[in-house]
């Protein structure tokens, strides 16, 4: 797919669960424990330095949740294929 704009990919989003991984010390939504098998994903994997906290904000008004992929900081490249390989784990019958 073509590169978009942040807003324009986040308005149009239609996955039936919506996540931003986000480091902010009060989150401890860990994608493990709230995402529901067989369900369509879609997780958003912030820059080295993590999201703005404003682009967090803009998430969270089109349904995304904050989530947690642990408590050891990733690579954002790491972090891409962690998100990924919990659900599938998830999912796995």
């Amino acid at each position: 797919n073509d590169m978009i704009p942040y807003r324009d990919f986040i308005e149009t989003c239609s996955n039936s669960e919506k996540y931003v991984g986000y480091l902010g010390n009060e989150n401890t939504n860990f994608l493990s424990s709230i995402s529901k098998p067989g369900n369509n994903y879609c997780v958003l994997i912030g820059p080295e330095g993590d999201f703005m906290e404003e682009e967090v904000e803009e998430a969270l008004k089109f349904g995304f949740q904050c989530i947690s992929l642990g408590k050891s900081r990733l690579r954002t490249e790491t972090a891409g294929l962690v998100a990924c390989h919990i659900l599938n784990l998830m999912n796995v019958q």
